[in-house]
This record gives C-alpha cells, structure tokens and sequence, in this order.
C-alpha cells in the first residue's frame, strides 16, 4: 500500500503549501536526530522528509494526488534517501537553524517613523476652514555631515571583519556533514562598513532635532478627530534616510453658545412667556453674523427653529449643516401686586381660573423610553 504522505506530515489533504512546509518544520524539529537519536526516531525522520519533497513540489504533488508515482521520470530519486531526497535544503535549514540571514550589508539609510500632533482649531475655523502655522520638533538631516554620520574630512569605511559583506559565517558539524552559517557582523552590526570618527553633531546618526514652524492648510468640515496627512514632514530616517509622514490631529474648542452635532449646530434661547405668548425676534449672533431669530406667537418651550444652512461647511460635497435654536419659556416666580392682578383677569378672561389640566402618556423619563424600546412598545 501507498504511503499517504499527508497523514505522515498530518495534514488535511486540501492543505495549502503554507500549512504543509509548517508542519514539516515541527516534525523536523521533533524529531531531528540530534535531540533524539533513537533509531524509530531516524526512521521516522526520513519519512517526514520524503513526504514533504513531494508534497512541497506542485508537479510531484499533482501526479501524487492522482494515483501515480510522484518520483518516476527524469530526475525522480528515492522516496526515502538523503540528499536529492531531502527536497527543499534551504527549508530544511530553516527548520534546523532558525530563518536564514539576508545575504549582503544593511544599508544605513532607513525610512524615518511618522509624527503626530494635536492642533486646536474655533468652531468657526472648523466650519469654513483656514490656514494655520504649527510648530513641529523632529528630526532632521545632520546639516555638519549631510547624513552621512562621519565627521567633515572623514568617511565610512569597509569593515576589515566581514570585508563589507554584513556577516561572517560559521561552520560546524551535524549529521549531515559540515554546514555553514551565517550571521550578521558583530564589528559592524551588519552594515558592511564602519565610521571611524562619528559626526560630533548627531553622533554618527545622520540626523539631529530641530524645531520647524509649518504652514497647514485646514479644510472646512472637519471634526474632532479629523488628522490631516504631511507627507514627508515626519521624522527623518536614520543616515539621512527619507522622511516618514506628519499627521495634524484636529481637536475642536468648546464654543459658549453653539454645540456641534456632525454638521449641524444647536443653541438654546430662553425667553419670558409674555415673549412666547405674543411673539418676538431675538437677535442672534451666528457663524455668519448678526441675524433675527423669529418667535411665533404661541411658541411652546421645547420648540426648535431651523435656520437653515447656517451649520458646518460639509468635509466631502457641497451645502452646510442647519443652526437648530432651541426655545426654553421661563415662568415668572415672583410678581408684584399688580402684575399678579393682570395675570388673574387674563386667567378670568380666557376661563382658566380652575383648568381641570389635561393628562397624557409619553411624558416618561430617558430611561423609560429606552425600556420601552428594548421591550418593542
């Protein structure tokens, strides 16, 4: 009987190469003759490594898959040998060693990291939009060595440890033999070259702190929270590198009559209940300016007046949010004499010396209605 190499590997059989080379490595792991040396162990060992030869190369994988002898043909070695039979070296190695190093030097110039900052903007400002000089600290390129992070008159240079390669290679001996490996250098950290005499400046980093006055452009519409990208005014890199992104971070102040809800502005104008029985306009100072708020005789506390497109500027489209005012009646607690005397020949006038009142349902609480919503009423 055919082995099944998917159970060898113990993996499904619609496993992707991912899961598959995973599960090779465990086992590889587990059960590498080095750290047990038993002889079922070895035996076992070598079928893991046969079944992932095939399973790992999608040409055996399919004649495999399909009933046939996935090592037949040119090129075909034994199921079970060492060598040809061990597929993949690399991952092989991979398993044994840890991830192979990258082959060459490190490069000194690496991308810088992105900068934030808050920047507080008036509703007004918020609303329409405008332009803003900020203030930023971060870092810049060395201006004493260019980046380069060498003193004036000096230079980098080759590493007499590596040769310029990043990494020296050690050889030690395992049942498969010598193997060598690699590892990056320790004289110069991997970058192929080292700098003598650093930069006094930025102490061979290629980079100093500096403070810088820029120019933001805000756009109408935004809100708390909003971040506005700089691309290429974050933190330079390391050697000079490229520079990363500064995002602005909108935070909008309080304002003492309006408050923000998406695009649309809400007040509260409070009025005496003559006001609101006879009618009246309140004036108003608005984002635009001065306008006349128009109380309707009759007017209930708790009303709302629109005036409309007097909101916040829409961030993405055209138009403007509404200025939604609120009307608040305040009855009057003290009367004089002659005031109450009015009130109650107004009161005989219009038959409500003894109002009976009228009771409804709806008046409930916040918490109320939240139940009844849960509940489906």
């Amino acid at each position: 009987m055919a082995t099944d190499y998917y159970a060898v590997l113990g993996v499904p059989r619609d496993a992707s190469q991912d899961q598959i080379k995973k599960a090779f490595r465990r086992l590889a792991r587990e059960l590498h003759p080095d750290v047990n040396p038993d002889p079922k162990t070895q035996e076992r060992f070598k079928e893991i490594n046969a079944a992932y030869e095939v399973l790992s190369d999608p040409q055996k994988k399919q004649v495999y898959d399909l009933g046939g002898d996935p090592n037949a043909g040119p090129g075909g070695g034994g199921a079970g040998g060492f060598g040809a039979g061990f597929g993949n070296f690399s991952d092989i190695m991979d398993a044994f060693f840890g991830t192979a190093s990258q082959r060459g030097p490190r490069s000194r110039t690496r991308r810088g990291q992105d900068a934030m900052i808050r920047l507080d903007v008036e509703l007004s400002e918020a609303a329409f939009g405008t332009t803003k000089d900020i203030q930023v600290d971060t870092a810049v390129v060395c201006t004493t060595c260019s980046g380069e992070g060498a003193a004036p008159g000096t230079s980098a240079q080759t590493c007499d440890m590596c040769r310029g390669r990043g990494e020296v290679s050690q050889v030690t001996r395992s049942f498969l033999g010598q193997v060598m490996t690699s590892r990056p250098c320790p004289q110069c950290q991997g970058f192929g070259t080292v700098v003598p005499t650093p930069c006094p400046e930025c102490a061979g980093d290629g980079r100093i702190r500096s403070r810088r006055t820029l120019t933001v452009k805000i756009p109408a519409g935004v809100d708390n929270g909003t971040r506005i990208q700089l691309a290429g005014e974050g933190e330079v890199g390391p050697g000079g590198g490229p520079a990363g992104d500064l995002y602005v971070e909108i935070h909008e102040l309080p304002h003492p009559v309006f408050q923000r809800r998406g695009d649309d502005m809400h007040c509260t104008v409070t009025i005496p209940m003559t006001a609101a029985a006879l009618g009246t306009k309140v004036p108003l100072e608005t984002l635009d300016g001065l306008e006349e708020v128009d109380i309707r005789p009759g007017t209930q506390s708790g009303q709302s007046i629109p005036l409309h497109q007097r909101g916040v500027t829409h961030l993405r489209g055209g138009g403007r949010g509404d200025l939604i005012v609120h009307v608040e009646v305040t009855t009057p607690t003290k009367l004089d004499p002659e005031q109450e005397e009015l009130l109650r020949r107004l009161s005989k006038l219009r038959g409500e010396e003894r109002p009976i009142g009228e009771f409804k349902p709806g008046q409930q609480g916040l918490f109320s209605r939240l139940k009844d919503a849960f509940n489906g009423r």
